[in-house]
């Protein structure tokens, strides 16, 4: 059976999970109910969970015969910027959260590859990386503000929502420019 190292998880950090009043018989169930802040880091490039911001867990931990289920939402609020526009992006997200964390020497140490499941440290099981999962996974990699967002005009920069209709940018070649002037004259 592989060793595992030594329980460095702290059980008063915000996402570490004591199981210790769950008793290790398949069916036992206890819900967790919290408000914890945001790790650091949350998100992608252009958009995600500000740190520290509150995250609504709201958690259903069951025994189960190799272990612990962790299922469940979690709900925070995602703050960025449009990929096309720039502007301001704020939106609460939910997402689902579902994890199994072995219990140390069960079978599943035998049976699975070490990145597979979860496992737990003593009694205490550390939700962050599949919290990170879930979250960084449901994020769009290129958000918008909206679906139809027109984005800037690529010449001067300002939101095409807020030009005229006819707006435009010609360039006219310096040995064309003679010609032009021709085609303004006859109107």
């Amino acid at each position: 059976m592989p060793k595992h190292s030594p329980s460095s998880l702290n059980p008063r950090a915000p996402l570490v999970l004591d199981t210790r009043d769950l008793p290790r018989r398949p069916g036992a169930l206890r819900t967790h109910r919290r408000v914890v802040p945001a790790p650091a880091d949350l998100g992608v490039e252009l958009i995600g969970v500000p740190e520290g911001a509150d995250l609504d867990l709201d958690l259903r931990l069951e025994s189960v015969s190799e272990g612990v289920l962790v299922s469940g939402t979690v709900t925070g609020p995602v703050q960025g910027e449009c990929g096309r526009c720039l502007r301001a992006i704020d939106y609460s997200l939910t997402v689902n959260v579902q994890e199994l964390y072995a219990y140390e020497n069960s079978t599943t140490d035998i049976t699975t590859d070490e990145d597979e499941v979860g496992r737990m440290q003593d009694d205490l099981i550390d939700l962050e990386p599949a919290l990170r999962d879930a979250v960084v996974l449901t994020l769009p990699t290129n958000p918008l503000c909206r679906e139809d967002c027109p984005g800037l005009c690529p010449e001067c920069g300002v939101h095409r929502d807020d030009l005229p209709a006819d707006h435009s940018h010609q360039q006219i070649d310096p040995r064309w420019a003679s010609l032009s002037q021709l085609n303004r004259t006859e109107e």
